[in-house]
C-alpha cells in the first residue's frame, strides 16, 4: 500500500511549508523555591508558587497575579516537564488564564548552576513551552483561539519568556 502514496511534499500544500508567526508578549514570573513533593506513584514531583509577575505586548499589557503554580516533573532522562496555571490582569482589567506546558533540559552542570542561582546563557539548555489563554473579555477574545510558543530562560529571581502567537 505504501507504494502507491505520492510523497508528502508534493501533496503538502505551499502555504503549510513554514510556520508563520508574530510576537505575542514578553512575560516575566516571579518563582519561589518549589517544594519537592518526591517521588510520588506517577512522578518526581516539585509545586513551586508564582507569586506575581508582568507581560508586556503590542497587543495586551498588564500584571500576572499570586495565583499559579508551576507542578513540576522530573523525569528520569533529567529533563523537566514544566506545567504551569496562572492569572493575568491586564492595565484595563480584563482577567485572562495562562497555561503553559514544556520541557527544560540541558547538561547537568548546567542545571545546577541554574538551580544555584548562578547567571547561565539561554543558549547554554533548553527551555520551550506551548501556552494557550482563557478569557470572558470581548476585547482580548481573540486570545481564545490563539497557540503560542515561547522561549524561557531561568533567572535566579524568576523565569522571562518570550512568546509567539502562531498564525
Amino acid at each position: 500500500m505504501a507504494a502507491n502514496r505520492p510523497p508528502l511534499d508534493t501533496v503538502l500544500p505551499q502555504e503549510m511549508r513554514e510556520l508563520r508567526w508574530r510576537p505575542l508578549m514578553t512575560f516575566f514570573l516571579d518563582i519561589t523555591p518549589p517544594y519537592n513533593l518526591g517521588k510520588t506513584p506517577t512522578a518526581d514531583r516539585r509545586i513551586a508558587a508564582l507569586p506575581g509577575g508582568y507581560f508586556e505586548g503590542e497587543r495586551l499589557r498588564g500584571t500576572i497575579l499570586p495565583s499559579g503554580s508551576d507542578w513540576q516533573v522530573v523525569r528520569s532522562d533529567g529533563a523537566w516537564v514544566i506545567d504551569v496555571r496562572t492569572l493575568l490582569e491586564t492595565d484595563d482589567g480584563a482577567l485572562i488564564g495562562l497555561r503553559y506546558q514544556g520541557l527544560r533540559h540541558g547538561e547537568p552542570e548546567v542545571l545546577a548552576a541554574l538551580g544555584r542561582g548562578d547567571a547561565v546563557s539561554p543558549l547554554a539548555y533548553y527551555m520551550r513551552i506551548t501556552t494557550s489563554f482563557e478569557t470572558s473579555s470581548g476585547k482580548y477574545d481573540w486570545l481564545n483561539r490563539v497557540i503560542g510558543v515561547a522561549h524561557g530562560h531561568r533567572l535566579p529571581n524568576g523565569a522571562i519568556y518570550n512568546v509567539f502567537e502562531i498564525v
